[in-house]
């Protein structure tokens, strides 16, 4: 089903229908067979670099978008349609890029984000550990200062693009046991990242392990103060958040209009099946709450690029629009039947896909904290 928005300027008009035409094209005929496979589409995300797709809402000048975060996300939302593993990866990407950006000296922009946003580099965000998940402040790896160097010893857990990346974004205990935010190279030695976890869905996105062996990181690589790499990443988080609400919005989309579509031919008792009303309520529930999720995620967009506080929106919105592709993608299984559960139709892909949208960048029972405690005028 076409999604109809307002857009501000040809230009935004012209890259969204740059990204329909990539997820059409590229992303969308390779999507279940690379999934079943478990093969990351490394060569595919440089397209979509050299497409401009992986810095959209930084700024020009450092190779970036230069567009605001309300389109940004709509071109999420359709490549996610297309193929959720390559909407993740730009929004991991983004998030990996955001705390440069958004803390580094002017001299750090300037000779290492060109690379990153250029298209051909791929970051990874390593803030979780095996016992620091929603308590992001738990986390124990430490950088210790050794002249030149910081050396770090410990282990990330859960990062997307383990082993692929070429760069992490790696939060690590300091001096006086304060938390800072270090940029590695992959190179780095003693960086080293570990077998890719076997999941549930999302299997051509890798995910794993990154094991920090005594790995010297160059203290000019140190990124914002040394002691705010909490506050450096809980800031990017909320800009993460969206993005996931975004893919979220698409997924559950391409599964409604997928379950739609095969309703409307699929015939029983001498009729589409479409004409059952307890078949036609689940759309249009699906239906109402896709457009719901999709109004969220782009209010919650509007109050960032307005430079107003957004972040119990962007709370709102992950929680939302992740719960919404949940129960949309478990509703096209059901309104397929037994075709719904079987490889031959992507319902069922979307439908383990979903869960982990619920999972990450904050559980959602973590958003559901983070409004319950701005309710109560105590956002800490």
């Amino acid at each position: 089903m076409p999604v109809t928005r307002e857009l501000p300027t040809s230009e935004t008009a012209d890259l969204l229908e740059l990204a329909r035409q990539l997820a059409d094209r590229e992303l969308r005929p390779r999507a279940a067979e690379a999934e079943r496979a478990g093969v990351y589409p490394r060569e595919l995300m440089r397209t979509v670099g050299r497409a401009g797709l992986l810095g959209l809402p930084f700024p020009a000048e450092y190779g970036g978008g230069g567009v605001n975060y309300e389109t940004y996300l709509q071109v999420l939302e359709e490549l996610a349609a297309g193929w959720f593993t390559v909407a993740l990866s730009v929004s991991v990407h983004t998030l990996s890029c955001f705390p440069l950006v958004a803390h580094g000296t002017p001299e750090q922009r300037k000779r290492w984000l060109p690379d990153m946003l250029g298209g051909e580099q791929l970051g990874a965000f390593c803030l979780s550990e095996p016992n620091a998940g929603s308590d992001a402040a738990a986390l124990s790896a430490r950088a210790l200062r050794d002249g030149p160097d910081y050396v770090v010893t410990g282990t990330k857990a859960w990062i997307t693009h383990a082993g692929q990346a070429d760069f992490y974004t790696l939060f690590v205990r300091t001096e006086d046991n304060a938390i800072s935010c270090l940029l590695a190279d992959a190179a780095t030695p003693g960086l080293l990242p570990q077998p890719t976890e076997r999941k549930m869905g999302l299997t051509a996105s890798p995910t794993a392990q990154v094991v920090l062996d005594r790995a010297r990181v160059p203290a000019e690589r140190l990124i914002g103060a040394e002691g705010h790499g909490l506050q450096v990443a809980l800031s990017a988080l909320h800009s993460g958040r969206l993005g996931i609400a975004a893919c979220a919005i698409g997924v559950a989309q391409a599964a409604l209009d997928y379950a739609t579509d095969y309703v409307r031919h699929r015939r029983q008792f001498g009729r589409p099946v479409i004409e059952f009303q307890g078949l036609s309520f689940l759309l249009a529930d699906a239906a109402t709450a896709v457009e719901a999720g999709r109004s969220l995620y782009l209010r919650a967009a509007r109050l960032r690029d307005a430079g107003l506080p957004y972040e119990t929106q962007a709370a709102m919105a992950k929680l939302f629009c992740t719960d919404t592709a949940m129960r949309v993608t478990t509703d096209a299984v059901q309104l397929l039947g037994g075709a719904g559960y079987v490889e031959d139709h992507p319902v069922e892909r979307w439908m383990r896909e979903a869960k982990a949208m619920q999972i990450f960048e904050g559980t959602n029972q973590i958003q559901r904290v983070i409004i319950a405690r701005s309710l109560t005028g105590n956002p800490a």
